[in-house]
């Protein structure tokens, strides 16, 4: 047994937990959870050596030619899953992509956070996240997926309007079963619409806990008869589910390196230059971070969604806000980006934040004045007058934003920009073809 001391750790914790099957579990470059299912009589082999599978088969790996894949299970994030599946009783682990050689995959989206976090890393400085994840309990008819909420509670509504809070009750209990921590759930705005926030930690612990939360949510939501679906917008003229993502970074010493108490939003020149950075590569970082046709149905005005690039602390209508500073709770400083939503793939997110973040810190990048007036309520020229600009109004758009942006590029690397790239457009155009029942209803007969 050639197992280090952390595979001997998951193998004799798998063990005693009585674990009959193990999932090895992975994110394609669109973020959808991919698995791979062995029993645990193979567990020992596939921590040792890996296990082999066909990456031609999932978006945006690679071409049929170069198709040998391993995965590599990563020791820290063994959980027993708290249901039965068909019966028996299962743990997970995620899984970094690697090469025949041996080598991390340039393809994997685990892997590319990784060679973000080891860039902060020479820099002297750890990154923390914490999304909120928003999304809608649909109900199902005949076992088809409907558009009709679970409930018709709002924003923060007690359980006797929000039937959904014995599920959330459920899936927190199930988080918690899994060694994971929820910082607060609640109702929000749309009726059937809900949010659980991950907790706070390093980024990469975040980015596997926000795919491991939207698993237990759907699995949950499944368990009651209806379905999760953290669709961006799924109801017309209701509220879009976001992500917002709060972030941070600490430095070696363990001390927050946004914090400065002679400031007045009491943020360092380090927090300033790394806003500025996000703001200037906003509109490609948007590709990423809402990643969808239906993600610009949710990005306009009227639903604190952000569509100018700016930043504030009271204004919800910015793209960045600054949560306010309480006494004794200096390490809790932190910028919270509002443009994501829960269609992104976390790992790519965070990685592209992070690298558009770092290059206002190093090239010393001047964050504009704050705005704390409602953006919306701006004509066009309060805005050209504050040299405020907009986010791209569609995918289509984000991704030509994208291609000319070297550093949010680099973040995902040319293999996975390109295949990012090319699946995006091949996706808009096939909505721009589509006749849709909007078009129908209006044309039809009129013309």
């Amino acid at each position: 047994m050639s197992l280090n001391s952390a595979g001997k750790e998951v193998l004799e914790r798998a063990r005693a937990d009585e674990i009959k099957f193990i999932l090895l579990q992975f994110t394609d470059i669109l973020g959808m959870m991919k698995c791979v299912t062995i029993p645990l009589a193979r567990l020992q082999d596939v921590l040792d050596k890996g296990i082999w599978f066909d990456g031609s088969s999932i978006e945006g790996f690679v071409r049929i030619a170069e198709s040998d894949m391993i995965l590599r299970p990563d020791p820290a994030t063994y959980q027993v899953i708290p249901w039965k599946i068909d019966g028996r009783k299962s743990a997970r682990l995620i899984c970094d992509v690697h090469t025949p050689s041996g080598k991390p995959f340039e393809g994997d989206p685990r892997s590319i956070l990784k060679k973000a976090l080891n860039t902060a890393k020479r820099l002297g400085y750890t990154f923390n996240t914490g999304p909120e994840v928003e999304f809608y309990l649909l109900k199902k008819e005949d076992g088809h997926i409907t558009t009709v909420p679970h409930d018709i509670g709002g924003y923060f509504d007690y359980p006797a309007r929000d039937y959904a809070s014995e599920v959330r009750e459920d899936i927190i209990f199930a988080l918690e079963a899994m060694g994971m921590t929820s910082e607060m759930s609640h109702h929000e705005v749309g009726p059937g619409q809900h949010e659980i926030d991950v907790k706070y930690s390093d980024a990469l612990s975040s980015a596997d806990n926000t795919i491991t939360l939207k698993y237990v949510i759907k699995s949950i939501a499944a368990q009651h008869g209806l379905y999760a679906s953290f669709m961006p917008k799924p109801l017309y003229g209701q509220a879009g589910s976001g992500m917002h993502v709060h972030q941070s970074l600490f430095d070696k010493k363990g001390k927050n390196a946004f914090f400065d108490a002679r400031d007045k939003y009491k943020l360092s020149k380090v927090a300033y230059s790394y806003l500025a950075g996000q703001l200037a590569h906003a509109r490609a970082l948007t590709a990423i971070v809402a990643p969808t046709v239906n993600s610009y149905k949710r990005l306009v005005s009227g639903y604190e969604a952000p569509v100018y690039i700016c930043w504030g602390q009271v204004n919800r209508s910015a793209l960045i806000r600054i949560p306010r500073y309480s006494p004794g709770r200096e390490q809790s400083t932190r910028m919270e980006l509002r443009c994501p939503d829960p269609s992104c793939n976390p790992y790519l997110a965070f990685a592209a934040m992070l690298l558009a973040g770092l290059d206002g810190i190093k090239k010393k990048l001047k964050a504009p004045l704050p705005v704390e007036e409602d953006v919306y309520k701006f004509d066009a020229a309060k805005l050209k007058e504050k040299n405020i600009h907009m986010l791209p109004f569609s995918i289509k758009r984000a991704i030509e934003e994208l291609a000319d942006d070297k550093v949010v590029k680099e973040a995902l690397g040319e293999h996975t920009f390109r295949n990012f790239y090319e699946a995006k457009a091949k996706e808009f155009d096939d909505y721009r073809m589509r006749i849709t029942p909007w078009e129908l209803e209006r044309y039809l007969e009129a013309l």
